[in-house]
Parts: structure tokens; sequence; C-alpha cells
């Protein structure tokens, strides 16, 4: 709110992130399930120069949507960020001896115009990073990939924005474009269909460029928007 009282819009980088198979877990492994994606955020945060103690979080028993602070820049948000994230769970995960134990995440990005509101932030770009974490391509790059631990979108603009600047970490051509239709609304975004790893490893660290952006004729995969946990 303004000090007038009426509504402001403000333009944020948002974040939302949700584990996979949550709902699959008794009380005990749920609990672990949180704090695990807890300390993983964190420390991918930390690694950015972040502290989620300053970001607006509505919090879900198997994640959160996170409207960080104005200022924040969305390069090593969307690159290094996510690379932290991916070695969190890895590290996490190499200790897990089967795979219900395991902590397998999807993360989404955009920035965007929203106001506060009572019960979390209102607008479009609320809608629009909730629709891409629960895009049924996002959950199938899990579930078809058993050593994956992350699946990770950006929106449209952000992928316009940030990634092909290449001040992001992560190639453009490690990204697919999707397309999900939910509600009878249609949202664009990018999977990140390589391996999430800093420079020099396999599938994606590799810094990008205008240059390097996926092929002209490159397949839209165009699904539905899944709602289920």
């Amino acid at each position: 709110m303004t000090g007038n009282g009426q509504h402001q819009l403000v333009y944020r980088l948002l974040l939302a992130v949700d584990i996979q198979g949550y709902s699959k877990r008794d009380v005990r492994e749920q609990l672990l399930a949180q704090r695990q994606l807890s300390d993983a955020l964190d420390r991918a945060a930390r690694g950015v120069g972040l502290d989620r103690a300053q970001w607006d979080k509505q919090v879900g028993g198997d994640g959160e949507l996170a409207t960080l602070p104005e200022g924040v820049d969305p390069a090593p948000v969307a690159g290094d960020f996510a690379i932290g994230l991916a070695e969190a769970l890895r590290e996490v995960n190499g200790e897990a001896a089967g795979g219900r134990g395991r902590l397998r995440v999807r993360l989404a990005l955009h920035h965007g115009t929203l106001m506060a509101g009572p019960f979390g932030p209102a607008g479009d770009a609320p809608i629009v990073v909730q629709r891409l974490l629960d895009a049924g391509p996002l959950r199938r790059l899990l579930a078809e990939d058993a050593h994956r631990d992350l699946a990770y979108v950006v929106s449209d603009s952000l992928f316009e924005d940030v990634v092909q600047t290449g001040f992001c970490a992560l190639s453009p051509r490690a990204f697919q474009p999707i397309k999900v239709t939910a509600k009878g609304a249609v949202f664009r975004g990018y999977i990140h269909t390589g391996r999430i790893a800093r420079d020099g490893d396999a599938g994606g660290g590799e810094r990008g460029g205008p240059e390097d952006r996926p092929a002209a004729d490159a397949r839209v995969f165009d699904f539905p928007a899944l709602v289920a946990r």
C-alpha cells in the first residue's frame, strides 16, 4: 500500500518452487522434505548474495511463491541461483537411499507487475509463474528422467530479457520453448532441458550470449497445464 492508502503496482522478480510427489510422503517424510528444501533455497540464495528472510513468501506445505525485493538483479537469480539450487539438491540426494526419499523439485521464474494483497500477491505475474510451475512438460521432465533433481522453467519475457543477454550463467541453447494452456489462457516459457551445472560441467553450465539462442525452428512443446500434486 502507498502512503495515501491506494494500492501500488510494483514490478518484481517472482520465484515459485514445488516438491514433486509431496502428497505421496508420510508426515515425517514431508517435514524432512520441507526442511531440506528450505535449507537448499537458503544456500542457493546466499550464493547470489540474497537473504530469503527479505523475500515476501506465500508458503504452502510443498513449496512457496516468493516475491523478491526491489532492485534484485534477475541475471544471477536466473542462472547462478538455479545452479546453486541444483547443486544443493544433488548433495541432499547423494545420501538418499530410495526414490521416494529423494528431494526432487520444480522451479519457475518470472518478472512482472503485481500488487500486495491480504492473501498474497495479486496480478498477472503470480498467475504466470504458478501456471508455468504446474506445466505438464515440467512435471514430465522429472518423471521421465530419474537422475534429474531439478526441473526449471522461466517465462518467455524473462528468457528474452535476461537469459539471452549473456549475463546469465546458463546457455540459452539449453532451453526449449513451451506453451501451456490453462483456463482459456496461454502461458509461454522456456524449460531448461540440459544438466543445470556450472561452467565446464556437462549439459548447460556454459555461459550464453545474445546469438546463442534456441534455433529458429525449435519445436514449441504445447500442453495443457496440470494442477494435481
